[in-house]
């Protein structure tokens, strides 16, 4: 539905995943955080009448691989949005900034290259336990974002 406000028109938000088409990247590393967000993501993407054969998932091995799947599902036209899920958990190295810093960085890029918006749900934490009790609400949030952005770049 659009508003009018004076002489501003509003394009609502439209949470209606009917007849999307979703891809999903998934970090394998910190498999269990990566699969509660996944089965919190798949449940809200159902709810919002995403059907799951309209879904596609596929699994890379770390953050770092994330951007580049990401790439090729947007660049194979097949897909209205996508969602990456995963988590970095901080160590004792500098090694958490970097692949925090530069998977989030290709994700935006890879955004902004194609036009395909994407949900990034790839968690960063200091511990386990931050990540394990973020990891339910993300994924269904991550659901609402590319359903969302789907449909407002089809409005636009």
């Amino acid at each position: 539905m659009v508003q009018k406000y004076d002489n501003i028109t509003e394009i609502e938000r439209d949470l209606n995943g009917a007849g999307l088409k979703i891809g999903i990247v998934m970090a394998r590393f910190n498999i269990d955080v990566g699969e509660g967000l996944l089965g919190a993501c798949a449940a809200e993407l159902r709810k919002l009448g995403v059907r799951d054969e309209d879904s596609t998932l596929v699994t890379v091995p770390g953050a770092l691989e994330v951007p580049l799947a990401l790439q090729a599902m947007a660049q194979s036209g097949k897909f209205d949005a996508l969602i990456a899920l995963g988590a970095v958990i901080r160590g004792e190295t500098y090694h958490f900034e970097l692949v925090a810093n530069e998977s989030g960085g290709g994700i935006t890029q890879v955004q902004l290259d194609t036009g395909i918006p994407i949900a990034n749900g790839i968690l960063t934490t200091d511990t386990d336990d931050q990540a394990l009790a973020r990891m339910e609400e993300k994924g269904r949030e991550c659901a609402r974002v590319a359903v969302e952005m789907a449909n407002l770049l089809k409005k636009i």
